[in-house]
Protein backbone atom coordinates (compact mmCIF):
# COMPACT_ATOMS: atom_id res chain seq x y z
CA UNK A 1 0.00 0.00 0.00
CA UNK A 2 2.06 2.89 -1.31
CA UNK A 3 1.76 6.56 -0.48
CA UNK A 4 2.89 9.75 -2.16
CA UNK A 5 5.36 11.81 -0.15
CA UNK A 6 5.96 15.47 -0.95
CA UNK A 7 9.22 17.22 0.02
CA UNK A 8 9.27 21.01 -0.42
CA UNK A 9 13.01 21.13 0.29
CA UNK A 10 13.69 19.26 -2.96
CA UNK A 11 11.14 21.00 -5.20
CA UNK A 12 12.55 23.42 -7.78
CA UNK A 13 9.16 24.54 -9.07
CA UNK A 14 9.72 23.10 -12.55
CA UNK A 15 6.12 21.82 -12.62
CA UNK A 16 7.01 18.74 -14.67
CA UNK A 17 4.80 16.77 -12.28
CA UNK A 18 1.76 18.87 -13.20
CA UNK A 19 2.34 18.42 -16.92
CA UNK A 20 2.97 14.68 -16.62
CA UNK A 21 -0.18 14.21 -14.54
CA UNK A 22 -2.46 16.24 -16.79
CA UNK A 23 -1.18 14.47 -19.88
CA UNK A 24 -1.56 11.01 -18.34
CA UNK A 25 -5.07 11.71 -17.00
CA UNK A 26 -6.52 14.16 -19.53
CA UNK A 27 -4.36 13.80 -22.64
CA UNK A 28 -3.34 17.47 -22.56
CA UNK A 29 -0.47 19.43 -21.05
CA UNK A 30 -2.53 21.64 -18.75
CA UNK A 31 -1.50 22.26 -15.14
CA UNK A 32 -5.09 23.23 -14.31
CA UNK A 33 -6.12 19.64 -15.05
CA UNK A 34 -3.39 18.07 -12.96
CA UNK A 35 -4.11 16.10 -9.79
CA UNK A 36 -0.89 17.42 -8.20
CA UNK A 37 0.10 21.05 -7.92
CA UNK A 38 3.14 23.10 -7.13
CA UNK A 39 2.25 26.01 -4.87
CA UNK A 40 4.64 28.95 -5.07
CA UNK A 41 5.24 30.69 -1.75
CA UNK A 42 7.01 33.87 -2.84
CA UNK A 43 7.77 35.35 0.58
CA UNK A 44 9.38 32.14 1.77
CA UNK A 45 11.06 31.46 -1.57
CA UNK A 46 9.55 27.97 -1.69
CA UNK A 47 7.81 25.84 -4.25
CA UNK A 48 5.71 23.23 -2.50
CA UNK A 49 4.37 20.15 -4.27
CA UNK A 50 0.93 19.15 -2.99
CA UNK A 51 -1.49 16.39 -3.75
CA UNK A 52 -3.68 13.78 -2.18
CA UNK A 53 -1.93 11.97 0.63
CA UNK A 54 -4.52 9.16 0.64
CA UNK A 55 -5.17 9.67 4.34
CA UNK A 56 -6.02 6.98 6.80
CA UNK A 57 -9.52 7.94 8.00
CA UNK A 58 -9.78 10.40 5.09
CA UNK A 59 -12.07 13.37 5.86
CA UNK A 60 -13.26 13.49 2.24
CA UNK A 61 -14.74 10.01 2.67
CA UNK A 62 -16.56 11.08 5.84
CA UNK A 63 -18.25 14.11 4.24
CA UNK A 64 -19.34 12.55 0.94
CA UNK A 65 -23.16 12.31 1.15
CA UNK A 66 -23.42 9.63 -1.56
CA UNK A 67 -20.40 7.47 -0.64
CA UNK A 68 -18.66 8.25 -3.93
CA UNK A 69 -15.26 8.40 -2.21
CA UNK A 70 -13.87 5.17 -0.84
CA UNK A 71 -10.59 3.63 0.19
CA UNK A 72 -9.30 0.77 -1.90
CA UNK A 73 -8.13 -1.48 0.91
CA UNK A 74 -5.88 -3.44 -1.43
CA UNK A 75 -3.86 -0.41 -2.60
CA UNK A 76 -4.57 2.13 0.15
CA UNK A 77 -5.68 4.68 -2.44
CA UNK A 78 -8.62 6.96 -1.70
CA UNK A 79 -10.65 6.93 -4.90
CA UNK A 80 -13.65 8.77 -6.34
CA UNK A 81 -16.35 6.81 -8.14
CA UNK A 82 -17.26 9.35 -10.81
CA UNK A 83 -20.43 7.47 -11.69
CA UNK A 84 -21.71 8.06 -8.16
CA UNK A 85 -20.31 11.57 -7.49
CA UNK A 86 -23.01 14.26 -7.65
CA UNK A 87 -20.55 17.17 -7.72
CA UNK A 88 -21.65 18.66 -4.40
CA UNK A 89 -18.03 19.66 -3.64
CA UNK A 90 -18.26 18.98 0.11
CA UNK A 91 -15.01 17.03 -0.14
CA UNK A 92 -13.03 20.06 -1.35
CA UNK A 93 -12.96 22.03 1.93
CA UNK A 94 -12.73 18.78 3.93
CA UNK A 95 -9.35 17.91 2.42
CA UNK A 96 -6.53 19.10 4.70
CA UNK A 97 -4.11 19.16 1.75
CA UNK A 98 -6.34 21.09 -0.69
CA UNK A 99 -5.86 18.16 -3.05
CA UNK A 100 -9.37 17.90 -4.50
CA UNK A 101 -10.42 20.20 -7.32
CA UNK A 102 -13.70 20.92 -9.05
CA UNK A 103 -13.89 19.65 -12.62
CA UNK A 104 -16.23 22.01 -14.46
CA UNK A 105 -16.33 19.85 -17.59
CA UNK A 106 -17.26 16.62 -15.83
CA UNK A 107 -19.36 18.53 -13.25
CA UNK A 108 -17.66 16.61 -10.46
CA UNK A 109 -14.33 16.60 -8.66
CA UNK A 110 -10.91 15.18 -9.39
CA UNK A 111 -8.01 14.06 -7.26
CA UNK A 112 -5.01 11.77 -7.45
CA UNK A 113 -5.74 8.06 -7.82
CA UNK A 114 -2.05 7.02 -7.63
CA UNK A 115 -2.15 6.01 -11.32
CA UNK A 116 -2.92 2.43 -10.27
CA UNK A 117 0.25 2.24 -8.17
CA UNK A 118 2.60 3.79 -10.74
CA UNK A 119 2.26 7.59 -10.31
CA UNK A 120 3.26 9.50 -13.42
CA UNK A 121 4.23 12.61 -11.42
CA UNK A 122 6.92 10.62 -9.60
CA UNK A 123 8.49 9.50 -12.89
CA UNK A 124 8.91 13.11 -14.00
CA UNK A 125 10.05 14.61 -10.68
CA UNK A 126 13.78 14.69 -11.33
CA UNK A 127 14.70 16.03 -7.87
CA UNK A 128 12.74 13.45 -5.88
CA UNK A 129 10.42 16.05 -4.35
CA UNK A 130 7.53 13.67 -5.06
CA UNK A 131 8.16 10.05 -4.17
CA UNK A 132 6.01 6.95 -4.06
CA UNK A 133 6.92 4.90 -1.01
CA UNK A 134 5.63 1.53 0.10
CA UNK A 135 6.12 2.31 3.79
CA UNK A 136 5.79 5.70 5.44
CA UNK A 137 7.70 4.39 8.45
CA UNK A 138 10.64 3.34 6.26
CA UNK A 139 10.57 6.77 4.59
CA UNK A 140 10.61 8.50 7.99
CA UNK A 141 13.57 6.33 9.07
CA UNK A 142 15.46 7.36 5.92
CA UNK A 143 14.74 11.05 6.61
CA UNK A 144 15.91 10.76 10.24
CA UNK A 145 19.08 8.98 9.09
CA UNK A 146 19.82 11.70 6.52
CA UNK A 147 19.39 14.41 9.17
CA UNK A 148 21.64 12.52 11.60
CA UNK A 149 24.32 12.16 8.91
CA UNK A 150 24.14 15.89 8.15
CA UNK A 151 24.55 16.73 11.86
CA UNK A 152 27.49 14.30 12.15
CA UNK A 153 29.12 15.88 9.09
CA UNK A 154 28.71 19.37 10.54
CA UNK A 155 30.27 18.30 13.85
CA UNK A 156 33.19 16.53 12.14
CA UNK A 157 33.91 19.63 10.03
CA UNK A 158 34.58 21.68 13.16
CA UNK A 159 31.07 22.80 13.96
CA UNK A 160 30.34 23.63 17.57
CA UNK A 161 28.52 20.36 17.94
CA UNK A 162 25.03 19.46 18.97
CA UNK A 163 25.19 21.88 21.92
CA UNK A 164 24.76 24.79 19.48
CA UNK A 165 21.13 23.76 19.03
CA UNK A 166 20.45 23.60 22.76
CA UNK A 167 22.04 26.83 23.97
CA UNK A 168 19.75 29.78 24.51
Amino acid sequence: MGKLVFDAELCTGCRACELACSFKKEGVFSPTKSRVRVVKMDEEGLDVPVGCEHCDDAPCIAVCPVNAIKEDFETGAVLIDHDVCIGCRLCIPACPFVAIAHDPVAKGVRKCDLCDGDPECVKWCFTGAIRYVESLEEYRREKRKAIAEKVAETVSEGGTGVSQWYSA
